[in-house]
């Protein structure tokens, strides 16, 4: 123990009679180990942002969703002659479909539908195209959102009473109602008046990626009880573009079949799947969407991308780690002679050895740490410096307003990366430290 305890004295009163050059000899460890925990804190966050995003969606989700049949199929051509001789281009989910699809999901949580209304939605001098839905009171469970304080959603009594009530995304609001509470305001989807009852919570898949999810920004979502939707509003849409006008009809856009749990939802999916498709021959005029599918991806990829990350960084400790053997390469040569006075009055081969182990262990072990602390802090401050840029004086302009880089520090990268760089310091100093020992002490003594 003592020999331990002088040996480890001995080494650091080396490590600090050059303290510029340990600190240089460091430095490779250093950047190496926050480089290691940086990239994996940025991978970490982005893959935990991606899925708390999808998570939104609701992870025992099924949505089916009506989709447009592709061009060149011959029903769709057949379609489009009709539509230009006066027909409408009809595709989609039907009414039947949903009756189907509840009778052969009698022990999903929800089966909710969902309804495209209207052209325009208007109040005042401002209008927006419509992206107003007819649905029911059980949409919010399976759609992860919630009503800002003071309002409320769709109720059994809407429905029944078929009321014109609408409850409207955090955009809309905004939008149309700016200075005032939309509460209690009315607007008009095409000629119909509705009161404002409620208005959800702003959404996080709005624009980005989430609105790639889902198709898209549901904060410019308006809902309504799809009673009154049926009662007021045709199942025809009118579009009418530069140069074109389309005329579909649709039953229901959208339909979401929330599973038990979410080791039922792939193979909820295949059923869906398979009842659609023996429904719909002629054209594929609808598409299923499962979030847990990409929940799966997204995790893969992250996992992917975290080994890649960390084995860039990687490269640095082995960068770090010649860098030492080559310093301590230089040591020994250097202390070639005070290796001689050392073997002459008694040190054996492996005292000296030792002690080299011992300076090479200090520098990994203190590079290190402050990789680590470097690290840790640089992660924490990209976090929350980059969001704040779009606001900074003179260069906020260069970024755009959204601009975030989510970050995680990761226990294990601590534990990792600290491991690796102390293994690594080891490793490299293992050959100058036997080359030391290996001198010759009358040959070391003769050393100039």
């Amino acid at each position: 123990m003592t020999f331990l305890l002088e040996t480890i004295r001995l080494g650091l009163s080396n490590l600090r009679l050059h303290l510029l050059r340990s600190i240089l000899t460091a430095l490779g460890i250093i950047l190496g180990v926050a480089a290691v925990i940086i990239m994996v804190s940025l991978g970490e966050g982005t893959k935990r942002e991606a899925l708390a995003r999808i998570e939104r969606l609701g992870a025992r989700n099924i949505i089916i969703r009506a989709q447009k049949p592709p061009e060149n199929t011959d029903q769709n051509q057949q379609n489009k002659q009709q539509q230009q001789g006066g027909f409408i281009l009809k595709y989609g989910i039907t009414r039947e479909d949903f009756a189907v699809l509840k009778e052969n999901f009698p022990d999903a949580d929800n089966i909710v539908p969902l309804k495209e209304v209207g052209r325009r939605i208007i109040r005042g001098e401002r209008r927006l195209t419509s992206q107003a839905f007819g649905t029911t009171p059980d949409l919010p469970s399976v759609a992860n959102f919630k009503i800002a304080k003071g309002g409320r959603y769709l109720t059994p009594v809407d429905m029944e009473s078929k009321s014109m009530v609408a409850v409207v995304g955090s955009q809309i609001g905004k939008i149309f109602f700016p200075l005032e509470d939309p509460l209690g305001q009315t607007f008009k989807i095409d000629e119909q008046v509705f009161t404002v009852v409620g208005v959800m919570e702003p959404i996080g898949l709005a624009g980005g990626a989430g609105a790639a999810l889902v198709g898209r920004d549901l904060n410019l979502d308006v809902h309504i009880p799809i009673t009154t939707a049926r009662n007021v509003f045709d199942d025809t849409v009118i579009r009418i573009q530069t140069g074109s006008r389309q005329i579909t009809e649709v039953q229901l856009s959208e339909v979401y079949i929330s599973s038990p749990d979410r080791e039922r939802v792939l193979l909820d999916a295949k059923r869906a799947e398979r009842i659609m498709k023996a429904r719909h021959t002629a054209q594929p005029d609808y598409s299923i969407f499962v979030p847990y599918e990409l929940l799966e991806t997204a995790r893969k990829q992250a996992l992917t991308f975290n080994i890649v990350f960390g084995a860039v960084a990687g490269i640095s400790l082995l960068v770090g780690g010649i860098g030492i053997m080559n310093i301590m390469l230089a040591t020994v040569t250097e202390r070639t002679r005070e290796i001689g006075i050392r073997r002459a009055i008694g040190a054996t081969r492996r005292h000296i050895l030792w002690q080299f182990l011992v300076e090479t262990g200090v520098l990994s072990a203190i590079g290190g740490l402050a990789g680590v602390a470097i690290g840790v802090g640089g992660s924490v401050a990209l976090g929350w410096l980059v969001p704040k840029l779009p606001k900074a004086p003179y260069i906020g302009k260069f970024f755009d307003a959204t601009l975030t880089l989510p970050t995680h520090v990761a226990a294990w990268s601590i534990f990792v990366a600290f491991g690796v760089a102390a293994a690594t310091g080891l490793v490299f100093g293992i050959y100058p430290a036997r080359k030391a020992a290996k001198q010759d002490p009358i040959v070391a003594l003769r050393h100039d």
